[in-house]
Order: C-alpha cells, then sequence, then structure tokens
C-alpha cells in the first residue's frame, strides 16, 4: 500500500520539519516533503499536527501483554510483539533468560516460526541471548541453578543450529568468556558485557575481543571496588572511559534516577546511548502478582510502584515500561532535547545492531518505520515496514 502521512512534524536526525508529509511506497520511505503534494493512490492519513518520529527500537526486552519470550510458543512472540507496538516499538530484539538448554531451544525454534506470521506487530531482527554465562555475585533476577561459565562445544552448537542468534550477553571474566567473544564476532554476533563484576582491566581486554556493548549500563555490572585496601574500577568505569563502547540504560525511571540518565547522556552522549524497556511480561498489565521467565521455571515476581520486584523486595525482578514511558521520562526527568532522545530510541540501536542502513530514521529507502505521537508521547499510530500495526 502507499500512504501520504501528512500534517505533522517530522522527526529526522539533525532537525524537526514543520507541517510535513511522509510518503510511503513498498513499505519504504519515498519522499519527506514540507510542502503540500498530490500523492495518487495513497491512503492519507492525518497526523493532526502530532509528531511524524522514526519507530522505536527495543534491543532488549523479555516479554510484555502476559507473555515472556522463555514461554517457548509462538503465541507468546506475537503476543509481545502486538502489544508493545501500541506503544511505539516498531523493532525488538527478542531477550532469553539463563534456563535449561530444551528451554532455551523451546523459545528459539517458536522465534522461527513467529517471525514468518508476524504480521501485527514490532518486527524481530533476530534473537538476543542474555545468559547463562553470568558471574553468580551479578546474577539479579536470573535463576542461579542455570549460570555457568562458557562451554564451547554448547555455544558453538547453538550457534551452529540457530542463525537468528544477533547477540549474546555473557561475563567476561568468566573462565573462557575471551574466546567466547571472540567466537561471536566471527560469526557476526554482537557481544555485550552483562551481569558481572569484571573490573576495569578485564572489560578494557573485552572490549579489544570484541565486546562493545554494555548491556543495563549500572544493573548487574561492578563499579569500584576495594580489595586488600587498594580500590578498583570496575565495567561503569569502563563504559565511560573506554569512548568507543556503546551502553544501553532501562529509563523506566526506577532502574536508574534523573542524575544517573544525564550523567550517562553527558558522557556517552546520544550517538553511544540506546534506550530499552527490559521489559518481562508485566508490560501494559495490571500490578499484582506475576512471572519472570517461562511459566515452566519462571520466578515469582509482584508488580508495584511501576516495577516488577523479586517477593522479598529487596531487589528489582525486570522492567514493566513500555518504550513510550522511557521516551517521556528522557525528555522530563532527564531533561533532554528531543532530537537527542529520539536518536536513542531509534537511531542508535539501529546502528549498534548494524541494521541503520535499513532502519532508525525517516530517510528515503528506508524502511518505512513510523510513530505518530502527541506532546506527551501518547502513541496514536504505529506503522512497522509500510503497514499500520496500531491506529488509537
Amino acid at each position: 500500500m502507499r500512504y501520504k502521512v501528512f500534517n505533522g512534524k517530522v522527526i529526522r536526525s539533525n532537525e524537526i520539519l514543520e507541517n510535513a508529509s511522509v510518503l510511503v511506497s513498498n513499505r519504504k520511505v519515498e519522499g519527506i516533503e514540507t510542502r503540500q503534494i498530490d500523492y495518487p493512490d495513497a491512503i492519507e492519513i492525518d497526523a493532526k499536527g502530532n509528531y511524524i518520529s522514526p519507530g522505536f527500537i527495543d534491543i532488549h526486552l523479555h516479554g510484555g501483554g502476559g507473555a515472556d519470550f522463555m514461554d517457548g510458543t509462538v503465541e507468546a512472540f506475537l503476543t509481545i510483539a502486538e502489544t508493545h507496538a501500541r506503544y511505539g516499538t516498531t523493532a525488538m530484539l527478542p531477550t532469553t533468560l539463563t534456563a535449561e538448554k530444551e528451554d532455551l531451544e523451546a523459545t528459539l525454534n517458536a522465534y522461527e516460526v513467529a517471525k514468518t506470521n508476524n504480521t501485527k506487530g514490532s518486527a524481530f531482527l533476530g534473537m538476543h541471548l542474555e545468559g547463562p554465562y553470568f558471574a553468580m555475585s551479578q546474577r539479579g533476577a536470573q535463576d542461579p541453578r542455570f549460570i555457568r561459565n562458557p562451554d564451547e562445544n554448547e555455544y558453538r552448537g547453538i550457534v551452529s543450529k540457530y542463525k537468528s542468534i544477533k547477540r549474546w550477553s555473557a561475563a567476561p571474566e568468566l573462565p573462557g568468556a575471551i574466546e567466547f567473544g571472540k567466537f561471536l564476532v566471527a560469526n557476526n554476533i554482537l557481544a555485550a558485557i552483562a551481569h558481572t563484576d569484571a573490573i576495569y582491566e578485564e572489560a578494557a581486554e573485552a572490549f579489544e575481543n570484541g565486546y562493545s556493548l554494555a548491556t543495563h549500563f549500572y544493573s548487574g555490572m561492578s563499579g569500584v571496588t576495594r580489595r586488600n585496601a587498594y580500590r578498583y574500577a570496575g565495567v561503569v568505569e569502563a563504559g565511560y572511559l573506554i569512548d568507543e563502547m556503546d551502553v544501553e540504560i532501562i529509563a523506566d525511571g526506577i532502574h536508574l534516577p534523573a542524575a544517573l540518565l544525564q550523567l550517562i547522556h553527558k558522557i556517552k552522549g546520544s550517538k553511544r546511548t540506546a534506550l530499552i524497556t527490559d521489559a518481562m511480561r508485566g508490560a501494559a498489565m495490571p500490578e499484582g502478582e506475576s512471572v519472570l521467565g517461562g511459566l515452566k521455571n519462571g520466578t515469582k515476581v509482584i508488580i508495584e510502584d511501576g516495577v516488577a520486584k523479586m517477593p522479598d523486595r529487596k531487589a528489582f525482578a525486570g522492567s514493566v515500561a513500555t518504550f513510550d514511558r522511557l521516551v517521556r521520562n528522557m525528555l522530563n526527568l532527564a531533561k533532554l532535547p528531543l532530537l537527542d532522545v529520539i536518536q536513542m530510541a531509534s537511531l542508535t540501536p539501529a546502528r549498534i545492531m548494524k541494521m541503520d542502513q535499513s532502519k532508525g530514521s525517516i530517510e528515503i529507502g528506508k524502511d518505512a518505520d513510523i510513530v505518530i505521537f502527541d506532546s506527551d508521547i501518547k502513541v496514536q499510530l504505529t506503522m512497522v515496514e509500510g503497514r499500520v500495526v496500531y491506529q488509537k
């Protein structure tokens, strides 16, 4: 179908065009106009003076709408994709949790089927494996029963079987983790640092060997530590000191306070910082009891105060944010400019995943991934690759 999305403020990479239109044909952006123009045979969508933005790209989320990817079903995948599309997410990287191998494979198998049947939700960009190669001391809500060191036979077998894997998060200080990172890079898989107690020197070595992203920055990672009276910088400091290292942040307003959101942006900037929901099944659901991970082996949690908590309420157990909430928080809590925030929501995650040639901004020839939202970041319409999948 052809669309003319008109009468809106089009957000480009470095400017906002007033009273502009976006022309869509064959699932791509065909034109961007600041004047009235006829576009024959097109369906017209009046943005009513609202923002016309590139779609939000979530490169780390686990669930939403009452479903989790670790449920291992096609239905779960489609439910999550459709749920998050309502809040502006046009593309996502489905993410696993530390689990038994058979549960992991069930999820990877479900992805293959779900991708071919996903016509009403956010596009799937490939799978993100979070775990099981983590530091036990930084496991957070990850199930300790399945945490272990990198196993070469295991990860080689999984990667050879599942070409959908595009990202894998691990603790780089573990025995065999550097070789694991090299293997991932050689197979065009993004290696990310996560749930780690590494000191700066270990994180720097990991970066030199392919670990280019810090997973949910600050969460589940070391900062300055003291050992036998000596202080050591940690992964947080490495994220700041290594200019080329990317970071992703859970901007739900709870995992990180406003001051840290501002600090991260001040040091890393919008070109090196990606927004993520890290959402679990409780996203877009009422508060109360829920399950983190799959229904079969998941962990019981409590959703309250806008976040998932462990039953003893001593630690968070995941975000329940949708992407519109992230954008609002970066604008209202962190007080950042809209262009910077939208870059962190779109072009930066696209570039991190090496998909910025086709996604991440409204440019002629790129995928027509478009979100219309008002001044309060309330989503009015979501278009995924030229298909309207949500309209208020």
